[in-house]
């Protein structure tokens, strides 16, 4: 280690101390952690004696006239400075106490050390201690000091303390504070300042206070304390005041921003973003501040239409805010628009892109005012005095315009506080881009969604149905719930309720993609476990196509993982019995005709997507009349209260709402919505409610058929009959021929037991069942072909036709349309 004298002319921390007049009359040394000298100032060697030569490099121990005990010294280590008295022995032997300070220092090169500290000649009192001592009190620019008797009476104050109240010690002389200021803040000063002479604690006091004929409100920070001679007496009290108002501005100003980190910015939704701003600034920076944004923005929605460099300004106020109730002070309410002219200050920051600051008396302000009456009266009758302009501007493009003005606030603005306009509408810009950004996206994302929905229920005898669907209210987005409802052959209809995972554009259409998947499955009339696991491995196909694409999530809207669960049903009006199958999707409720309501326990099944695991299909009776609630998890989940919570709620209000047949459905719905959800709903949330209907018996008929062709002519001649006891001898001839057709090739192509079934619904249905699996299909005979053509008269002469499985076999099926007789 480098051993040098303090003194030498190269160490800069002695060069810049020899600076100072008699420096010799200080002691310095240098030891480092191990104890060893390293530096020897001129000052240490006139009060040890040692030259830095005898004495750099050798123990500091050395130098001590007896051992220190280790009470009387704390953990070194631990010690940024330590000071005490320590017993040294001098040169010539003879033994000295010093006074000493020790700082702990770190060096550029991370190496530690002690500076040691003394002075070389004991300080002696000087005559001009007590002048020194009374001017430095009397002549404190910052400090206002003021001394009062035991009875409060003002006995003597300094420069700042008169400065500060505006009054000389001979004014004042004599008289209590409250005598002296005006302003509760005097009462409350005299109270401290009696507490402190009664108990001696020193009293401390934040305040505000406006000195006569000064405009602006100045923050103190007080202290009051007791005054003891030295015999004990107590002689009076002492008050100290530090005027702290650019500090509180710069604090406030602080708090200000982090405030509005947290305020502004809360929703994504435009007008409340802009409010929070005018709340946040109103009345801490501003007495009334107004946000516009460009009107243009009203017809383009899609895109940014930027600022017109000539012109006026049309600008649509959003919001405002005022320290008087209803913003007395605004010449229009929000909603409306306004027109700035080219030559006006708003106008100007506007075009320049840059924030401005004005008092009321300047030509700008003056000149556009003067054409304006409104403004001119309110700038009359309120007193503004002060307006900062401050253009509304993020990702390089300028949304509007936010104004500060003042007239209840004394002090006009100043430099710091356009800063600070600056910041918070900067921070508010971006806020209210964001929820612009949203607002469209999410209205396309309804928008599509809606469009891939059912826009109107179809028509069936099977159940009566109402349904209701509520996009996301939160930040979520737009989800992919959706419901159908879809015809089936045999009079049956199919239920349907899923939810995709995800919100967004991307789940939206996801959703549509399933939905149309799912009535094409049910078209060909799959039993809903089999309908499920298609679905299932269509969505695994969708989940590896998201991952080979890699699309980019935007603001409230999720892509990557593609999911979703499902619940399918199918209800028969004939039998009244109705097949569930669901894919990790929440039970349906229903309610029997007696009005007690149940969760059906269905198997869960795993969510679509997960591939290679079966669904399971379960069938229960339905009474006519029953109602059967579908829904998603939307309607049920919330973050206040536990599922279990929101389920018992639901069958509870079902059980009060749907109190007959004679109640509508829409008004169940819209009850159990009002029940279960808040106003703004963090999911979607798709409802899907059907009361059943049932088939009386003499609207069906059904015969067996023997696998012999001579039975085709007598099952034609019964459904014949039971066509003119349905009054519907005008089909006669249709239904002749696909009877004959349909139950000749049961009875050639296919394996007994073979039935024929009409059903005699809104339409007239045709059905014949085998027990063969295979099903048949048309093709174009050729001219002299014998065969061939019966299904192709089957589609010409019916509304559709089709084939379905069934437990043992199949059923083809045709329906056609029907006039009474």
């Amino acid at each position: 280690m480098e051993r040098r004298a303090v003194d030498n002319k190269d160490d800069k921390e002695v060069r810049s101390a020899r600076d100072v007049v008699g420096e010799a009359l200080t002691a310095r040394a240098i030891i480092d952690e191990r104890g060893i000298v390293t530096g020897w100032s001129e000052g240490a060697e006139q009060l040890l004696g040692y030259a830095s030569t005898q004495i750099l490099g050798h123990p500091a121990a050395s130098l001590l006239a007896e051992e220190p005990t280790l009470g009387d010294l704390p953990p070194l280590s631990e010690l940024s400075r330590w000071h005490g008295t320590l017993a040294l022995r001098h040169g010539d032997g003879h033994r000295l106490e010093a006074k000493v300070i020790a700082h702990h220092r770190t060096q550029d090169d991370e190496t530690r050390d002690w500076l040691l500290v003394s002075a070389v000649r004991a300080p002696q009192p000087n005559p001009d201690d007590e002048t020194l001592v009374q001017l430095g009190f009397l002549g404190s620019p910052c400090c206002a000091t003021s001394v009062y008797d035991t009875d409060l009476r003002l006995r003597r104050s300094n420069r700042s303390g008169q400065g500060a109240i505006g009054l000389s010690d001979e004014d004042m002389h004599g008289l209590h504070l409250a005598d002296v200021l005006a302003d509760p803040m005097a009462k409350e000063a005299e109270r401290r300042m009696r507490r402190a002479l009664e108990t001696g604690v020193p009293q401390y006091l934040e305040h505000y206070a406006r000195a006569p004929g000064e405009i602006r409100e100045h923050a103190w920070a007080s202290c009051f304390y007791r005054l003891e001679g030295p015999d004990g007496r107590v002689l009076g009290v002492a008050s100290t005041g530090h005027d702290m108002t650019e500090q509180y501005w710069a604090r406030k100003r602080l708090q200000l921003i982090a405030e509005a980190s947290t305020r502004i910015g809360s929703t994504l939704d435009v007008t409340r973003t802009a409010q929070e701003l005018a709340d946040a600034a109103v009345p801490v920076l501003a007495d009334f501040l107004s946000v516009d944004l460009l009107a243009a923005l009203d017809d383009l929605p899609d895109q940014l239409p930027g600022v017109a460099t000539s012109g006026s300004q049309m600008l649509r106020r959003i919001a405002h805010r005022s320290v008087h109730p209803g913003a007395p002070e605004a010449v229009i309410v929000p909603g409306e628009v306004d027109e700035y002219p080219e030559d006006s200050p708003p106008a100007e920051s506007l075009r320049s892109g840059r924030a401005a600051l004005y008092r009321v008396t300047d030509p700008a302000i003056a000149d556009w005012v003067a054409k304006d009456p409104l403004r001119t009266s309110r700038i009359h009758d309120f007193g503004f005095h002060s307006v900062m302009t401050v253009p509304l501007s993020a990702r390089g493009t300028t949304l509007g315009l936010v104004v500060f003005a003042r007239h209840r606030h004394p002090d006009p603005f100043q430099q710091d506080d356009l800063v600070l306009a600056e910041e918070l509408t900067a921070r508010a810009a971006i806020c209210i881009d964001n929820a612009r950004r949203y607002t469209r996206e999410r209205a396309t994302a309804v928008t599509l969604q809606r469009s891939l929905l059912p826009q109107g229920l179809p028509e069936q005898a099977a159940v009566e149905v109402a349904s209701r669907y509520l996009p996301a209210g939160a930040r979520a987005g737009v989800g992919g719930d959706w419901f159908d409802v879809i015809p089936l052959s045999g009079a049956r209809v199919a239920l349907v309720v899923g939810d995709v995972v995800g919100h967004g554009i991307h789940a939206s259409a996801t959703m549509g993609r399933l939905r149309t998947a799912v009535r094409t499955l049910a078209d060909i009339d799959l039993p809903p476990d089999e309908l499920l696991t298609h679905l299932d491995d269509l969505v695994g196909r969708l989940a590896t196509e998201s991952d080979d694409t890699q699309p980019t999530a935007r603001s409230g809207e999720s892509s990557g993982d593609v999911g979703s669960t499902c619940l399918y049903a199918v209800y028969d009006p004939v039998s009244r019995r109705c097949t569930f199958a669901r894919a990790g999707h929440p039970p349906p409720a229903v309610m029997a005709p007696d009005g007690t309501v149940k969760m059906l326990d269905l198997p869960a099944g795993p969510p679509l997507g997960l591939g290679g695991l079966p669904f399971e299909s379960v069938e229960t009776e339905l009474p006519e009349g029953s109602l059967l609630v579908l829904y998603t998890d939307g309607l049920i989940e919330s973050r206040d209260y536990d599922i279990d919570v929101s389920v018992s709620r639901l069958c509870q209000t079902l059980g009060g709402a749907a109190g007959g047949p004679a109640v509508s459905l829409d008004v169940v719905c819209d009850t159990v919505l009002d029940a279960m959800l808040p106003e703004r709903p963090a999911d979607d949330v798709a409802l899907l409610i059907a009361r059943t209907r049932a088939l009386k018996a003499d609207q069906v008929a059904a015969w067996d058929v023997a696998p012999d062709p001579a039975a085709v002519a007598d099952i034609r001649k019964k459904a014949v009959g039971q066509l003119k006891a349905w009054g519907l001898t005008s089909a006669t001839f249709v239904t002749e021929l696909i009877v004959s057709e349909m139950v000749t090739n049961a009875i050639r192509h296919a394996a007994p037991p073979i039935q024929l079934r009409l059903i005699h619904d809104r339409r007239l249905i045709c059905e014949v069942s085998d027990a063969s699996n295979t099903a048949p299909h048309m093709r174009r005979a050729r001219t002299y072909d014998e065969g061939g053509r019966g299904l192709l008269l089957v589609a010409q002469l019916t509304q559709r036709w089709g084939t379905r499985p069934t437990a043992k076999g199949k059923t083809i099926w045709a329906e056609q349309s029907v006039e009474y007789d």
